[in-house]
């Protein structure tokens, strides 16, 4: 008599401290979890979903090559928002089910941009680094400029973009101006296009998922309409940033600063002449970051693959066919 294989979930990534989570529920419909991390690498990961009934995954490439090699997944769950790492297309081809988890991690990020905004503002690398080198001056070493009843750029307004908002608003501006063609906007707030808030607003902070039409959304063009005053926020997809022309921006003082938690590049090349500038405040992709929001994710992720092998469609199903 032949015995039926447990189904099997693959995380194609690793650097969780713990899947526990995905093991409890996942057993809860009788499935077997495993790791098998490919680290980027496209033809580890061709390999490592053969026999997945199911497909996690955070950075790795899941290009049509990887989808090509799945012979029995149904779906493919992001740990986590943008799935510009996902052939969406090839895999409805293939009738494989792509779902994210886009209802974590909303207070950190939204809280990170916050934090970013007024490192800038405040220019705190400039002056830490000033105090580190034993130089104490009470002096202006560069003009700080006060947010109360300025302009508020929100390039997107989902659920961060929305977070954001409300926290900014403690600080008193006279405007916010919003870009996001399907979002119903709160009182107070104004539907702007995405140059009318690069030449008015004093903060921009991108909220917008990565797609053809977004890359490089902030260009050389776009940058040299900021004010002089102005900072850029990024802490949603580094490549709708052009890296070079927010370097060359910086350097010639077309904009007061930056704070980005991603790049287009990641990592980046240390040697890049931007993180030479004193005017740009940059962390490593950590903003969606907490305890509590890791936890948050890896549940929400392990859930929608119980979805699936229960016959369902995802809850958050962003190929329909």
């Amino acid at each position: 008599m032949s015995v039926t294989a447990p189904r099997l979930v693959v995380a194609l990534d690793d650097g969780y401290a713990t899947y526990d989570q995905e093991t409890e529920l996942l057993a809860t419909v009788g499935a077997r979890f495993e790791l098998r991390p490919c680290r980027g690498d496209e033809a580890a990961a061709t390999r490592a979903v053969r026999g997945a009934d199911v497909v996690l995954v955070r950075e790795s490439p899941v290009r049509q090559r990887v989808i090509e090699a799945m012979d029995r997944c149904q779906a493919v769950i992001r740990y986590g928002i943008g799935v510009d790492n996902i052939d969406l297309a090839a895999a409805a081809r293939r009738r494989i089910a792509v779902g994210n988890v886009p209802d974590y991690g909303t207070d950190e990020v939204s809280t990170q941009a916050v934090a970013l905004a007024l490192a800038v503002v405040r220019q705190l690398r400039l002056h830490d680094a000033e105090v580190r080198a034993g130089r104490w001056s009470t002096g202006v070493l560069r003009p700080l400029y006060r947010l109360r009843g300025r302009t508020l750029g929100l390039v997107g307004y989902g659920r961060i973009a929305r977070m954001t908002h409300e926290k900014f608003a403690g600080f008193g501006f006279g405007r916010v101006l919003v870009s996001d063609p399907h979002a119903q906007l709160p009182p107070g707030a104004e539907r702007a296009e995405v140059d009318e808030i690069c030449r008015e607003a004093d903060v921009i902070s991108l909220h917008a998922p990565l797609t053809p039409q977004t890359r490089h959304l902030i260009d050389a063009r776009r940058l040299a309409l900021m004010r002089p005053t102005a900072i850029l926020v990024n802490t949603a997809r580094g490549r709708l940033v052009d890296m070079d022309a927010l370097c060359a921006a910086l350097q010639a003082g077309r904009l007061l600063g930056a704070g980005l938690d991603v790049l287009e590049t990641e990592p980046p090349d240390p040697a890049h002449p931007l993180f030479a500038l004193d005017n740009l405040v940059v962390t490593n992709h950590i903003g969606w970051y907490s305890e509590e929001a890791m936890r948050d994710l890896q549940r929400k992720a392990a859930q929608e693959a119980v979805r699936v092998l229960e016959g369902r469609t995802p809850q958050h199903w962003l190929n329909p066919w």
